[in-house]
């Protein structure tokens, strides 16, 4: 399983969730360690809402269109 995060989700959670920079390093060693995608991991962690995960799949989708 491939790890795909791209710079668009780590500035969204950056600036838009308002995660620091070591949550989000945390994330992505432990995301790549569980072969989990990194959105489902911070939520797994109680570092994401349900609500702030909707929206950052929103966000990413409405790039892909």
């Amino acid at each position: 399983m491939k790890n795909n995060v791209s710079r668009e989700m780590i500035i969204y959670l950056f600036n838009v969730v308002g995660l620091d920079e070591s949550s989000i390093e945390l994330g992505l060693k432990l995301s790549i360690k569980n072969k989990t995608p990194l959105p489902i991991l911070l939520w797994s962690y109680g570092m994401l809402t349900i609500d702030e995960l909707d929206k950052l799949y929103s966000y990413l989708f409405q790039k892909i269109d």
